[in-house]
């Protein structure tokens, strides 16, 4: 469509038109017969909400005080899974790197995964709270071990 045929297609279209008559008469006295709202309506409806507010306000500043004074039994719980999954992997890859070959191919990303391992286990000893950590050190730990069966292999 070309933009002469567009701007008489706009043209076509039909103009706004003002009223035939003066509406505002009619909508003053529609506002003026409708019935009001009392103006204290918000304000009752305040009063029933405002205990119930004051009692979430209350709970949440009582939860967050609890969350920050927290026992650090969650972080010897980290800690040691932690080393629980250091000693699981270090066996199994001690047992693989005793039957994979000196490969010079895989010996500097077997370094960098040890050496990224050892820094999350740094980590969690610094922020024991931090659980994504754990997580970290489980996908470092599979990754080394998977890079180390793949040296065993070739």
């Amino acid at each position: 469509m070309s933009d002469d045929a567009l701007r008489w297609q706009l043209r076509a279209l039909r103009q706004d038109a003002p009223p035939s008559r003066d509406l505002w008469p009619d909508i003053a006295a529609a506002l003026a017969a409708a019935p009001q709202t009392p103006v204290a309506a918000p304000a009752s409806r305040r009063r029933r909400v405002a205990p119930f507010a004051l009692a979430a306000s209350v709970l949440l500043a009582v939860t967050m005080t609890w969350q920050l004074q927290r026992t650090p039994e969650g972080d010897a719980l980290i800690q040691r899974e932690a080393a629980a999954m250091t000693r699981d992997y270090s066996g199994a890859l001690a047992q693989m790197d005793a039957q994979a070959k000196a490969s010079p191919d895989y010996a500097p990303a077997l370094h960098a995964l040890d050496q990224s391992a050892a820094e999350i286990r740094h980590a969690i000893a610094t922020d024991p709270q931090a659980r994504f950590l754990l997580e970290q050190l489980r996908r470092t730990y599979a990754r080394r071990l998977a890079l180390t069966q793949r040296a065993v292999m070739t």
